[in-house]
């Protein structure tokens, strides 16, 4: 039985991975911010699953601190962490650069790349000594260079967050680590709708977009867990929404009316 750990997993893709991997046997530890969400994820997730295979723990990925007290945590509760998933995110509120305030800027840089360097360290450093082990980063829109309008600094993140990703697979090549990336592509989640709660002309707009390119949680995380478990491959970057993926939803579009957002659980 795998052993996997999800920071900001009490909602959104990280809850649906963590969903996912309790659907395929594995024990999860769950965690977020707030403890209190932390306990609602852990009684949503007990209603379908065993008490056993599932842990929970708060924790800022923002603090170096509690980033090591959730590894110490889940290997003391599991006896070990096979898998460690960097989730934990926030897109910031949507709006130019300079008129985001340095308190919103610290929030996304310090959760999306720090958060993520933190859990890289504790997890490498932990996989070292127990002499095994798989660190995925969560990527997203920027990653890739591209650049899109009022997301300057969650694009930035992530841009960053590959370049770390990909010199850490480098600095443990030869280790028997597993590093790689998780590309899911745009997913609904209240990251997306919320930049939208008070422009409702911007969203009708939005919506048409998201339609065609976004996908629902429950379909991309149970193929990403999938994938996940399956990868052995140092490096590896594991995409959802491919180039062919894409193409073939393009071609059927006019056949088949598709709205994500009345479907989403």
């Amino acid at each position: 039985m795998k052993n996997i750990l999800i920071t900001g997993s009490t909602r959104g893709i990280g809850f649906g991975l963590a969903q996912a991997f309790l659907e395929r046997g594995c024990a999860v530890t769950v965690s977020g911010r707030e403890q209190a969400g932390v306990e609602q994820a852990l009684e949503n997730l007990g209603r379908l699953h065993e008490a056993e295979r599932i842990y929970g723990q708060a924790c800022d990925v923002r603090e170096p601190g509690q980033v090591q007290a959730l590894w110490d945590g889940a290997h003391r509760h599991f006896g070990q962490v096979d898998i460690w998933i960097n989730n934990a995110g926030l897109s910031g509120p949507q709006a130019k650069a300079w008129l985001i305030s340095p308190e919103q800027a610290s929030q996304v840089v310090e959760t999306n790349l720090l958060g993520a360097i933190h859990g890289s360290r504790v997890a490498v450093a932990g996989m070292l000594a127990q002499g095994f082990g798989s660190i995925y980063n969560m990527e997203g829109m920027g990653s890739d260079g591209r650049m899109h309008d009022g997301l300057t600094l969650y694009g930035t993140t992530k841009y960053a967050l590959r370049y770390f990703t990909d010199s850490l697979v480098k600095e443990t090549a030869g280790t028997g680590l597993v590093i790689g990336a998780l590309r899911p592509g745009m997913v609904v989640t209240d990251l997306i709708t919320r930049q939208y709660e008070h422009r409702p002309q911007d969203w009708e707009r939005a919506r048409r977009i998201f339609n065609l390119i976004a996908e629902r949680v429950e379909v991309v995380t149970p193929w990403l867990a999938d994938q996940i478990l399956a990868n052995q491959q140092h490096g590896a970057r594991l995409r959802y929404m491919t180039t062919a993926r894409m193409l073939k939803r393009m071609l059927v579009l006019p056949f088949r009316k598709r709205d994500v957002f009345s479907q989403k659980s």
